[in-house]
């Protein structure tokens, strides 16, 4: 892949001070007369996590022309969203880690964590209707769903060895790029724009989404345990068939099908299964056909910004794609 000009923190240096008021909000809105509310908010804003949604809506926004307060606002909604998705997939996918510390509900407990994530689910909306308009909370809501049919979806097809990269990548852009999509969206109706922009900020989110999970996806298998938070092969214990498996079954591997089959049985893989389906994912080139299709999708999502003029803030919006390919966390 292609190396980043850029590291994150540069390209997040102009809208760093936003940032951070992301952050504030995000404390305010989260403060409760019960305790264990806020105390769970610190612990999840502490979690290390890279504030991308809520970085690219208010970049979006700023390429869009708007410069007041409800930008900070409608990104500390999305990391509300985004948040409560966090906390209910570990409890689904039995995660005991999350980025590298003990996730919500290992620390406690499933049913505090399932109505936290309830309330920050309510609590994002209750937000967005106070401020702004019935428009943008449509957007909200529509990714909303569109995220937790897709979990839905997925659940249907955890351990499915035989799932088609059709259907993987319709959980990708259910669970991962709709509110990518809808946060660059929002980001652009705030400012003076066409529906035209409009609908080009939408689909730069939506691809830089797609981007984004096959990353994630790849690193799986590529990237550094310790980076990445949690054990590798993770995934695939959980049960998860992510794109370098399905290309390498789908293109014929009898040996690499019955070792996938064999660890999701086990929810385990030993240290020479995961050599040999390594080796089995080298000689069919499924991981490097994984990454030309985040490339793909990188490059879409670059494409999209050519409606708006050269400016500082498309600079940035383009350069956040070839950071995405090349993360490791």
């Amino acid at each position: 892949m292609q190396k980043s000009p850029l590291a994150l923190s540069q390209i997040f240096e102009p809208i760093r001070a936003d940032l951070e008021a992301v952050d504030r909000e995000f404390v305010r809105h989260v403060q409760s007369q019960v305790e264990v509310i806020p105390a769970i908010g610190k612990y999840i804003q502490g979690s290390g996590g890279k504030r991308i949604r809520p970085a690219v809506l208010i970049m979006a926004a700023r390429l869009s022309g708007y410069t007041g307060d409800r930008a900070v606002l409608h990104a500390a909604v999305i990391e509300f969203i985004h948040s409560a998705t966090l906390v209910h997939d570990d409890i689904i996918d039995e995660s005991e880690l999350r980025r590298g510390r003990m996730a919500v509900h290992s620390r406690w407990g499933n049913d505090i964590t399932v109505l936290l994530g309830d309330y920050l689910y309510i609590k994002s909306m209750a937000m967005a209707l106070t401020h702004d308009t019935l428009e943008l909370v449509r957007v909200l809501c529509d990714a909303t769903l569109h995220m937790i049919e897709g979990e839905l979806f997925q659940l249907t097809k955890n351990f499915d060895a035989a799932i088609t990269e059709d259907e993987h990548f319709e959980i990708i852009r259910r669970k991962t790029a709709y509110l990518f999509g809808g946060a660059s969206q929002i980001g652009g109706m705030l400012g003076p724009t066409t529906t035209e922009q409009q609908e080009a900020l939408r689909d730069y989110g939506f691809n830089l989404g797609v981007a984004f999970q096959l990353v994630d996806d790849l690193l799986d298998f590529t990237g550094d345990a310790a980076a990445v938070g949690k054990p590798l092969g993770a995934d695939l214990r959980e049960g998860k068939m992510t794109l370098p498996l399905i290309h390498l079954v789908a293109n014929g591997s009898e040996r690499g099908d019955a070792i996938v089959r064999d660890i999701m049985a086990n929810r385990n893989a030993t240290p020479e299964q995961w050599s040999e389906l390594m080796g089995l994912l080298k000689e069919s080139r499924s991981i490097e056909y994984a990454e030309r299709r985040a490339v793909d999708f990188a490059e879409r999502a670059k494409k999209a910004l050519a409606t708006f003029p050269p400016s500082a803030e498309r600079d940035a919006l383009e350069a956040l794609p070839d950071y995405v390919l090349q993360r490791d966390r």
